[in-house]
């Protein structure tokens, strides 16, 4: 058994763990070595994660590795590890906007960059893909925050307001259409699902929802009877996008995948009615092996990307009420995207807007199954 430290935050509407790469670069000197490591402080394994300090659900099973870079204009290097709940196992091959807000946050408070005096920029770059993420923090005065009114849909607690803007998405249609097709076809047990795969914030799948016999609005309850479909829908278009080989195992992060059908009156998960005037697109996505209560942050810059390309499967079932602007519909509520497109039409920039806050600072008592692996 060894001693980690690690700063637990909610980041919107997710809680993830922050490790400082000082702190637990000691223990592990490659991923192999860190899936034990965090497998063991999470309590994996268990669906109630009892013995570690998961939440039992993708959404607060979540932790980050940052470091400062030594890249020139990036502040923070982080490593994003979505570490399942009943399996011993972690995925590499994704982030998470949320945890990316929490990043921001913790990068100001632990001193990792220099504050300003009033918005304290943080250049941030997720090392599982590559991109490279802003995040800025109000600190008029030169004044850390601990606390704030923001808030988000999913959730009435408040924090500290958080801007996240996701920059140099894809350059081209080459790059944001892996399959080069702005909606693909997808035929098992004898249906066609029609399908839009991007690459922009995550890699993303997404289905048209009268496929699947939904309108897209339901609720997370709803979406049990269709989620080994989509499982399966999710494995076929990670083929097709070229993110696995057909004799590679399943993986249950990549690509985001969900379904997505035209604004229409629904109710959230906690009964509050929301217009079809209100909104401009209704998705509904899985987080690994369950519906998603409301969305990630680079699924909704996915379904942004989606948005700007004539004939997908988004484009062709939202309503857009201004540019720049994406309303989506999701069973928290209405999530509002900013974008900028370039003279093309090519996405450049999605920003969203969080609400982050430190829960804990701890000591966890970890004791891998890897005896190898203690200093």
């Amino acid at each position: 058994m060894f001693t980690l430290r690690g700063t637990w935050m909610r980041g919107g509407t997710s809680k993830c763990w922050l490790f400082n790469a000082v702190d637990i670069d000691p223990y592990v000197d490659d991923t192999v070595g860190l899936d034990a490591v965090l497998t063991a402080a999470f309590g994996s394994g268990d669906p109630r994660q009892l013995d570690g300090v998961g939440g039992g659900s993708s959404t607060t099973s979540k932790a980050a590795i940052v470091r400062r870079s030594s890249v020139p204009g990036i502040d923070v290097d982080y490593l994003f590890a979505q570490v399942a709940v009943e399996e011993a196992t972690v995925e590499w091959g994704s982030d998470c906007g949320n945890c990316a807000t929490a990043i921001g946050l913790y990068a100001v408070q632990s001193g990792l960059v220099a504050v300003d005096d009033t918005t304290t920029v943080v250049r941030m770059r997720n090392r599982n893909t590559g991109a490279v993420l802003q995040a800025e923090i109000p600190t008029p005065g030169g004044h850390v925050p601990s606390e704030g009114t923001a808030a988000v849909p999913g959730t009435t607690a408040l924090g500290v307001p958080v801007g996240l803007t996701f920059t140099g998405l894809a350059t081209d249609r080459v790059t944001l259409l892996p399959t080069g097709q702005p909606v693909d076809h997808i035929t098992m047990a004898g249906s066609v699902f029609a399908g839009s795969f991007v690459r922009a914030g995550a890699p993303a799948a997404f289905f048209a929802a009268e496929d699947l016999g939904l309108t897209g609005a339901e609720g997370v309850a709803a979406l049990g009877p269709v989620v080994s479909t989509l499982v399966d829908l999710r494995r076929q278009a990670a083929l097709a996008m070229g993110l696995v080989g057909p004799s590679d195992p399943v993986t249950h992060a990549v690509p985001k995948v969900g379904v997505v059908g035209p604004p229409v009156d629904y109710r959230t998960a906690t009964g509050d009615l929301v217009r079809a005037d209100d909104y401009d697109v209704s998705v509904r996505m899985l987080s690994m092996m369950a519906p998603h209560p409301a969305i990630g942050l680079t699924s909704a810059v996915a379904v942004a990307a989606a948005a700007t390309v004539q004939g997908s499967v988004v484009a062709a079932r939202a309503r857009i009420g201004w540019p720049g602007s994406l309303r989506i519909g999701t069973d928290a509520g209405v999530l509002r995207v900013d974008h900028a497109v370039d003279e093309h039409g090519i996405l450049q920039t999605v920003t969203l807007h969080r609400a982050v806050r430190r829960i804990a600072t701890a000591d966890l008592f970890v004791a891998p199954a890897v005896p190898a692996l203690v200093g």
